[in-house]
C-alpha cells in the first residue's frame, strides 16, 4: 500500500496584503505548514488559517522563518544556531497558542524559505530547529527536506521526522532544490509534477534537473500555496495520487507506517 501526506505553506497573507487562495488548496492537501508572523502571516491570518484547516479537516504545522518580511523570509541570513533555536522555539510557541484556542493538536514543525534552505546543508542549524522542536513538545513531528542534515539532526536530538519532497521545484544532483533565481527552478507543467510525484512515492526516484535519478523516500509532498498554479496543482496531483491507488493522509499517520 502507497500513502503519502500533501502539505503546503498557507497563511502567508498579511493586513491587507493577500498571498495564495489558502480556502481552495485547504480542500486537497492533508496537512498545512503555517506562517508564524515572521516572514509572513500576523496573528489575525494565523487564527483564520489554523480555523479554516481544522473545519476542512487539514493537520496544522508551524511553519517558522526568518524576522524578514520585506523578502518574505527568501534571504540568507547571518545568524548563531541559538539564535535560530530562539526563532523557531518562539514561532512554534504562537502557533501552538493560537491551535489550543481553537481546538487542534499542533502536528509537525517546517522551516520556511532561507532558514529551510541553510539548514538544509548546515548540520548546527538544522540541529537548532530540531532541539527547538523536540523543546517544544512532546510528540511534534521535525519535516524537511529528504537526504539532507534535517534526517541528520532529527535522528541526533530524538525528534520525529517526516522526510519531504516537492512536487513543483526541481533537484538539483545532490538532492537539494534548485535555487529560485535559476531558471527551470518552478516546474509549472502540471502533468509533468503529477508523473514526478507519483514516481516518487511508488518509485523513491526523482529526475534532477541535470538529467540525474536520485534516490528519496518522502514521507510528505510539498504544493507551493504562493504560485500561480497552486489551486490546479493541488488539484491534479490529488486526483493523480488516487488514480495510481496512492492513499493520502497526515503525516503524523505516514511515519507510523
Amino acid at each position: 500500500m502507497y500513502v503519502i501526506d500533501l502539505n503546503s505553506d498557507l497563511g502567508e497573507s498579511f493586513g491587507a496584503w493577500k498571498m495564495g487562495d489558502d480556502e481552495a488548496v485547504l480542500q486537497f492537501v492533508s496537512s498545512a505548514n503555517i506562517a508564524c508572523g515572521f516572514h509572513a502571516g500576523d496573528p489575525v491570518v494565523m487564527l483564520t488559517t489554523v480555523k479554516a484547516a481544522k473545519e476542512k479537516g487539514v493537520a496544522v504545522g508551524a511553519h517558522p522563518g526568518y524576522p524578514d518580511l520585506m523578502g518574505f523570509g527568501r534571504r540568507n541570513i547571518d545568524v548563531t544556531p541559538d539564535e535560530v533555536y530562539a526563532y523557531t522555539l518562539y514561532q512554534i510557541g504562537a502557533m501552538q497558542a493560537v491551535c489550543n484556542a481553537v481546538g487542534i493538536k499542533l502536528q509537525h514543525v517546517k522551516a520556511h524559505g532561507a532558514l529551510y534552505n541553510q539548514a538544509v546543508k548546515n548540520h548546527t542549524l538544522a540541529v537548532a530547529i530540531a532541539q527547538a522542536v523536540k523543546d517544544a513538545g512532546e510528540g511534534l513531528i521535525l519535516l524537511g527536506l529528504a537526504n539532507s542534515e534535517f534526517d541528520k539532526a532529527a535522528a541526533e536530538v530524538g525528534v520525529p521526522y517526516a522526510a519531504e519532497a516537492f512536487a513543483d521545484r526541481a533537484y538539483q544532483a545532490d538532492g537539494t532544490l534548485v535555487p529560485r533565481k535559476v531558471p527551470g527552478s518552478m516546474i509549472h507543467d502540471v502533468e509533468l509534477a503529477v508523473a514526478r510525484v507519483v514516481r516518487m512515492v511508488k518509485e523513491g526516484k526523482v529526475e534532477t534537473i541535470d538529467g540525474h535519478i536520485i534516490d528519496l523516500k518522502p514521507h510528505s509532498i510539498c504544493l507551493h500555496g504562493d504560485s500561480p498554479k497552486a489551486v490546479q496543482m493541488a488539484t491534479e496531483i490529488r486526483k493523480g495520487l488516487e488514480a495510481a491507488g496512492i492513499k493520502i493522509r497526515p503525516m503524523s499517520e505516514v511515519i507510523k507506517l
